[in-house]
């Protein structure tokens, strides 16, 4: 861990900014360390911070939390952490045991014995298991906790690596199942088969016992795409492989590999009839099923955006998805799909109507599908934590933000059936939760949430910490409030969740609102609730404060630069901020659906206008703002949260910085590190909007 910089520091000599421009903002982290290396204790010496560090690592090492687990043909498998697993540990059970309340764990690996025994700073990301026996599994193990993984098999029976199985050196990469001796695998394979966003270019097919080098190259999209995502669907009902390629975030090409006779490495990948503006989800029996992102118009129909559809594969392969092309769930103007998971003999959708979730099943019957509501409580967020394809069986979460999450299985023909509660965390006799609405600068309403103690006084004095992230289309739902936001309820504080627009809450026109040129309307929107905070006399900027992480931290560096008198205190994690060169780092050129292209004059132009690093003004006063990053984050860089920092320093303006030296995107790459974040917030946010 490198050192938190304090707030007491002068201006740097002469110019400080001539080497800032360095893309990567090692210098600039050299600076700020050698000028405030002392600073840490400013939040750690707290009297209160290793009170509020204990009680976050005590709830998230709790025996009694929920070991949610995915289904995999009737068995049950769970990651569990804990203080004794600090990297965790990979179990199975039954279906039966797992719903008695009584599961009898069965360990297939144990990652800090791993960790030790191959001394490497392991950090589990996924596994892929071959259906239908599911004996056979891809695990992908992390250096620290990035996205670049390497991939190794893993005989779920024997419970050890495979000697001489597939595996793969460290990349950011993607490995699918086709059959036992057969993987598809889009990987870096060299110069060239990468894509300017850093994903794989390339997908081939690679048989058991073959180097590498000899795969068969099935597919190649272009440099400038997102990149090409390699999936595998094995259900009782067919078999599909194939290929998403993303020419940017929000649009995919699905092609699956066609011919019936012929060896894998001797099919043909084939695209299917669909637009680009779609999400794919998979497959159900011989369709595919997809939601669309904008109106896809067919003759005289048009399919709204927002809906989800299913097409015929072969009609889609043959140029003619009309023909069959059948709406499942058509939101409403209000409402939004949420998610989907695809069961055997159902589809599951969590729907999001006013925010709050809904629950609905989908199945196909001789008039088109069929829309079931499953009959879960209201008034929260439904999320399907696990649809099994082989055994009709789910695993739904409820939560709110002030109830905790209740888990219910489904079965095919029977009701919602409560399996596990989360014990309440905090007490909340004394809270509630309000949904007000603001009016942003066009005239839209913005939904946002309040949890708050009941007799909060409307004199202004309230400390508030305001939350936001209003991007990519992902929806802020009620959930049961944990980590800092729950630690801030229990010190006497307020939370509120604002749903501007650039999320997905009212489907992808709530999020096309606020792409590119018109990114304004997010800021906007953020801006008007925190307004209305204030003018309706909840808070005051002396006691409001405002939190966001990764496209929620641009949130928060824009926040800072265009109306720092609205806040006291920001909280700006793993974030964009050099958005002039966010394209240049990492990940960052996949997000130019997103923003935009910074190197197009007139994209530019827009972009510069609210770019948090550009728009610094030395002669502006600003809140104390506290970056945290970590330096294994290889998807957004840590170089945007240096350089803003050492900049502001420059300017003798108020700074708080850390960043953990592993832990990826997360910024924590395990629970003892994020109980640590947790009551950095916590402290700085009390010392700024309370004390």
């Amino acid at each position: 861990m490198v050192a938190l910089v304090g707030t007491s520091v002068s201006a740097a000599d002469d110019d400080p900014y001539l080497w800032l421009e360095e893309v990567e903002g090692e210098k600039a982290l050299e600076w700020v360390k050698e000028r405030n290396a002392h600073s840490l204790e400013i939040l750690k010496e707290d009297p209160r911070f290793d009170a509020l560090m204990e009680r976050s690592l005590k709830d998230y090492n709790a025996q009694d939390k929920i070991a949610y687990g995915r289904l995999l043909g009737g068995s049950v498998h769970n990651f569990w952490q804990d203080d004794k697993n600090v990297r965790g540990v990979w179990r199975r059970t039954s279906l039966k045991s797992y719903k008695a309340g009584e599961p009898k764990w069965i360990t297939m690996l144990d990652f800090d014995d791993l960790a030790k025994k191959e001394d490497e700073n392991w950090v589990y990301k996924s596994r892929k298991c071959l259906a239908p026996d599911f004996g056979r599994c891809l695990l992908e193990l992390s250096r620290g906790g990035g996205d670049a993984v390497v991939v190794r098999e893993f005989d779920a029976v024997t419970k050890r690596f495979v000697e001489g199985g597939f595996e793969t050196e460290e990349a950011k990469q993607e490995v699918v199942w086709v059959d036992a001796d057969t993987v598809l695998i889009g990987t870096d394979f060299g110069d060239g088969t990468m894509t300017d966003s850093g994903y794989a270019n390339q997908t081939k097919v690679w048989k058991r016992n073959d180097p590498l080098a000899l795969a068969t190259l099935v597919h190649e999209g272009n440099t400038k795409d997102v990149g090409s995502f390699p999936f595998a669907s094995h259900r009782p009902d067919g078999t599909y492989v194939g290929v998403v390629q993303a020419p940017d975030f929000f649009t995919e090409v699905v092609y699956i590999l066609d011919g019936e006779e012929a060896a894998w490495d001797q099919k043909e990948m084939r695209k299917l009839d669909l637009p680009e503006a779609i999400s794919f989800k998979g497959f159900y029996g011989d369709t595919v099923i997809v939601q669309v992102r904008k109106d896809w118009v067919l003759g005289t129909k048009t399919v709204k955006a927002g809906t989800l559809v299913s097409v015929k594969v072969a009609d889609a392969l043959a140029g003619r998805s009309a023909y069959s092309l059948s709406e499942i769930f058509v939101p409403t103007d209000r409402s939004s799909i949420d998610s989907v998971q695809i069961g055997k003999d159902r589809i599951f959708l969590s729907v999001l109507d006013e925010v709050t979730g809904q629950l609905v099943s989908a199945k196909p019957g001789p008039k088109g599908w069929t829309i079931t509501n499953i009959g879960m409580p209201e008034n929260g967020a439904l999320s399907v934590i696990s649809a099994d394809e082989w055994t009709d069986t789910a695993f739904i979460n409820f939560e709110s933000f002030l109830q905790p999450d209740t888990l219910y299985a489904v079965e095919l023909g029977g009701k919602p059936e409560q399996i596990a509660s989360l014990p309440a965390r905090f007490d909340a006799s004394d809270m509630v939760t309000e949904q007000k609405f603001a009016t942003s600068r066009d005239g839209t309403k913005v939904p946002y949430f309040v949890i708050r103690h009941k007799d909060v006084k409307m004199d202004g004095t309230t400390p508030t910490i305001l939350y936001g992230y209003g991007g990519f289309e992902i929806a802020l739902a009620p959930t049961y409030l944990s980590g800092p936001g729950k630690l801030w309820l229990e010190e006497g504080g307020a939370y509120v969740i604002a749903n501007i627009r650039g999320g997905g809450e009212f489907g992808p026109k709530w999020h096309q609102a606020a792409l590119k040129e018109n990114r304004q309307r997010a800021y906007d929107d953020f801006i008007a609730v925190g307004e209305d905070l204030i003018k309706t006399g909840f808070t005051s900027p002396r006691h409001l404060g405002i939190r966001g992480g990764s496209n929620g931290g641009l949130l928060m560096g824009v926040m800072t630069t265009q109306r720092p008198d609205l806040w006291n205190a920001v909280i700006c994690a793993v974030p964009l901020l050099d958005m002039m060169r966010f394209n240049k780092l990492l990940a960052g050129a996949s997000w130019m659906g997103e923003y935009g292209n910074p190197d197009v004059p007139e994209e530019r132009e827009y972009i510069l206008k609210y770019s948090p690093y550009q728009n610094l003004d030395a002669d502006k006063d600003y809140p104390e703002v506290f970056f945290y990053t970590s330096t294994k984050d290889d998807r957004v860089h840590p170089g945007h949260a240096r350089k803003m920092a050492a900049k502001m320093l420059g300017m003798d303006k108020p700074v708080l910085y850390y960043e953990n030296i592993e832990g990826g995107h997360s910024a924590a790459a395990n629970l003892k590190q994020r109980a640590f974040t947790d009551a950095l917030q916590v402290v700085y946010a009390l010392k700024k909007l309370k004390d």
